[in-house]
């Protein structure tokens, strides 16, 4: 875990916030609705576009990236508690969240797999999983080149992978993909997931 990476997530991500990303958090966390739950809640990008859910639960495995989130957690409409937590092992009831979401985190959780179980166990049946997430390129060459520079990557961004197939992760027999929007040419997608359990 970098203890640098937190104090300039939020200076490398501005350009990508201020075009495009703005607007897909905000549409994506405002299809928010009950008990909610954000898996790498990170410097807290989402929290200002917090509207219908009643309560938040956010959840980041690094804790200095939950004190850069402070600000924007004061600065809340909706009440938001802060977990320094592994979305593997998350310490909430089964069946408890009506609403799951993770922005551009899960390229860099270490066992993506039990993260994916874990939501599936927390969420209630028919719980709506929202994701952005950036993914390993169809296109061979840029795939291969994601491939190539993933292992320097990781280092630098705090385990990111650039090379992650989390589509592919989440084709489980307790999850049902309702929409997936590329965006990007395919580096990035929004998926919408139902718990079907």
């Amino acid at each position: 875990m970098n203890k640098w990476f937190p104090y300039i997530y939020d200076m490398v991500m501005l350009p990508f916030e201020r075009t495009r990303f703005k607007g897909i958090r905000k549409a994506l966390v405002g299809k928010a609705v009950g008990r909610f739950l954000e898996i790498g809640a990170g410097t807290g990008l989402n929290f200002p576009y917090y509207y219908q859910a009643k309560h938040v639960d956010a959840v980041d495995l690094n804790p200095l990236m939950e004190q850069h989130a402070l600000r924007r957690k004061r600065a809340a409409l909706v009440p938001i508690e802060t977990h320094v937590v592994e979305a593997e092992a998350l310490p909430f009831a089964d069946n408890t969240f009506d609403t799951v979401i993770a922005t551009l985190v899960f390229c860099a959780i270490p066992n993506p797999e039990q993260a994916i179980k874990e939501i599936t166990r927390v969420s209630k049946p028919n719980a709506q999983i929202l994701l952005f997430e950036h993914v390993r390129m169809e296109q061979k060459f840029l795939g291969k080149i994601q491939d190539l520079l993933t292992p320097a990557w990781k280092k630098i961004c705090d385990g990111c992978h650039l090379n992650r197939d989390t589509l592919t992760l989440l084709q489980r027999d307790e999850l049902s993909i309702k929409q997936v929007d590329h965006m990007y040419n395919g580096l990035f997608l929004v998926i919408t997931v139902t718990n079907a359990k």
